[in-house]
């Protein structure tokens, strides 16, 4: 049973219309908040450096605590589950420019020995096994897209590169990512739109980011 207040004059009083609406979108929103921040948020990926792992159009959750919470305007981070390890797909911000977001994978961790000779990528001197990755120019083109280093990653940074190889702008052209870049950990595609067909890839809902 609802029980309704009377003011003195009788007339039967409650919350208004719109406080109550106010108050349930402002509950609302700052739980949407917390869980943006602290836990997960949702990306969608613009570009064509990840295939075919991931693909223009794909829109994907990214798990933000597994590798610590940040407090938000700091650079600190709160309860890490683990570090990022070699083979994460990873959201970070760009060192170049931190108000855009990128996505890699994990190449090499702090003290990691990279390096690639004509397109083949070498960790500690170990050829990579990168099933993953795809190729789509022969050539072999003179400068650090095809050849790079042999560079040891800093402490508390992490060389990262896009499976596909010869279309990704990543760790070879910019550098090292720094831990306190890092955003989280790509977890699931929860939506996929195909831009070119202007139809929903409804096979590719609810896969796994590996």
């Amino acid at each position: 049973m609802a029980f309704i207040k009377r003011n003195q004059s009788g007339n039967e009083t409650r919350k208004s219309f719109w406080r109550e609406n106010f108050e349930a979108i402002l509950i609302a929103v700052v739980l949407a908040l917390l869980i943006r921040t602290f836990v997960v948020q949702a990306f969608k990926i613009p570009s064509g450096s990840m295939l075919e792992t991931l693909q223009i159009g794909d829109h994907i959750l990214v798990n933000k605590f597994i590798f610590g919470t940040r407090i938000p305007f700091t650079n600190m981070k709160l309860l890490p589950v683990r570090k990022p390890e070699r083979g994460d797909i990873i959201v970070f911000k760009y060192p170049v420019d931190e108000k855009r977001d990128f996505i890699k994978r994990v190449i090499g961790i702090p003290g990691d020995v990279i390096e690639i000779r004509n397109k083949v990528v070498y960790v500690n001197g170990a050829e990579l096994q990168d099933v993953y990755v795809i190729y789509r120019d022969e050539n072999i083109i003179p400068g650090q897209r095809d050849n790079f280093g042999p560079a040891t990653v800093p402490d508390d940074s992490y060389f990262m590169m896009g499976d596909n190889r010869d279309g990704s702008f990543d760790s070879r052209f910019w550098g090292y990512v720094k831990e306190e870049e890092v955003l989280g950990k790509a977890l699931i595609i929860y939506w996929s739109w195909d831009r070119d067909n202007k139809w929903p890839r409804l096979g590719r809902i609810g896969k796994i980011i590996r």
